[in-house]
């Protein structure tokens, strides 16, 4: 063999070797897992969950969150048609393929998120909640932080690639536990292994439904910066646990990595009922609750975008020029500072007609409060926000926070 054939195929080999390894090494930082027994909130398991990671199509199960929120407020019905903007339809894939000017019912819509991971369909939902996507998202990370999840940031319905789109292991069984304690009426969509549209049957990307025992729903996931993720609830001898796999090499390495989670997840359970049983101990004595977050959530920081994030401008991004002042922040991402005086608002909701507005209002009672409802003309239609103005600052994040406790969602928003 010449030299210089020698040559490049060493250099081949070793840049083969090289690709390999760092491929390794994002894989192995990309990962984590997370086990819990959904009765106990007791974790069972843990590897790195407390680590931010990109959740990529996981993003939908606070979606069909908030959506189910909204069926059971009755702000929302199965059977209602949902229209299907020009931006909607643009949305990069997966997706469903809907077309501008058509339409959408809400059932349908989350059949395309549980089975398909519609990215369109998930836009669809969010315009009609939030009235566009940015504000839906501002509405995503309060829910997040209403349900305890310290360190998640939601910046758009779908999960596509966004760098300030961040979550943990521990978050996402927060997110799934929360999802089968407040909407288990609704829990059976995760189950479903097909759903048929305009002729074409869609299978489920969660294939561990139906092969491992007693897995009955939630959401796969997976952007190039994510890894394969997964969200898993399964149920055996009247016992569940929820299983997080963040990170995965593969769809198919992850799945058998799940598998063994669900079979350690329950192996654990009977080890600890067995030792309960006879000293009133927990086998191991390192089982610790989901919510005993030992140590204060942090945020990675990433390089600054070149477009404003809804998560931390959405009150200024509103407001009139002389009320908001933007400032580069020491860690680089962008804040608003905005001035305080008694032309703030608590939005609670956009509603497909003034009388629903009218009726998410009623009964919310502020002092100055001053019930509000804003036509905003879409492409398909209005909406109709639902707001309580003329109150403080302090007022209106007063009011949210305490819908925010109560699950329901409210934005505060900035004078204009």
């Amino acid at each position: 063999m010449k030299p210089w054939l020698i040559f490049m195929t060493i250099a081949s080999l070793a840049l083969g070797f090289a690709s390999s390894a760092h491929a390794a090494a994002n894989t192995q930082n990309r990962y984590a897992s997370i086990i819990i027994d959904a009765d106990s909130l007791e974790i069972l398991h843990a590897r790195k969950i407390d680590e931010s990671r990109y959740p990529a199509s996981l993003t939908k199960m606070m979606t069909l969150y908030l959506t189910f929120d909204a069926l059971s407020r009755g702000e929302l019905s199965l059977d209602e048609k949902l229209p299907i903007s020009a931006h909607a339809s643009r949305t990069p894939p997966v997706r469903l393929g809907l077309k501008a000017g058509a339409s959408i019912t809400v059932e349908q819509a989350i059949y395309a998120l549980v089975v398909r991971s519609a990215n369109d369909a998930s836009v669809v939902l969010a315009e009609r909640l939030g009235g566009s996507q940015r504000e839906f998202a501002v509405l995503m990370s309060a829910k997040a932080k209403a349900l305890g999840m310290q360190a998640t940031i939601f910046a758009n319905p779908h999960g596509l690639p966004d760098e300030g789109q961040l979550t943990t292991a521990r978050d996402m069984a927060k997110l799934a536990e929360a999802l089968l304690r407040n909407h288990r009426v609704y829990y059976p969509y995760f189950s479903t292994k097909s759903f048929r549209y305009q002729g074409r049957t869609y299978t489920n990307h969660n294939t561990l439904l139906g092969r491992v025992d007693g897995v009955d729903g939630f959401k796969t996931g997976f952007t190039n910066a994510s890894g394969y993720n997964l969200v898993l609830s399964a149920r055996r001898d009247g016992r569940r646990i929820i299983a997080v796999v963040l990170g995965g090499a593969s769809g198919r390495s992850r799945d058998k990595h799940m598998a063994d989670l669900i079979e350690r997840g329950f192996e654990v359970l009977k080890q600890a009922s067995q030792i309960g049983a006879k000293t009133g101990a927990k086998a191991g004595g390192q089982i610790a609750a989901l919510n005993a977050d030992e140590r204060r959530r942090t945020i990675r920081t990433l390089p600054p975008t070149d477009r404003l994030q809804a998560y931390t401008l959405r009150a200024g991004s509103e407001a009139a020029q002389d009320t908001v002042r933007i400032i580069q922040g020491a860690n680089g991402m962008l804040i608003a500072a905005v001035s305080d005086n008694t032309a703030w608002a608590a939005q609670i909701g956009a509603y497909a007609s003034s009388r629903a507005a009218q009726a998410a209002l009623a009964g919310i009672v502020v002092e100055n409060g001053q019930p509000q409802i804003i036509p905003v003309q879409r492409e398909s239609g209005f909406i109709y926000r639902a707001r309580l103005a003329g109150m403080s600052k302090p007022q209106a994040q007063k009011l949210c926070k305490s819908l925010a406790d109560q699950g329901q969602s409210c934005l505060v928003i900035a004078p204009q």
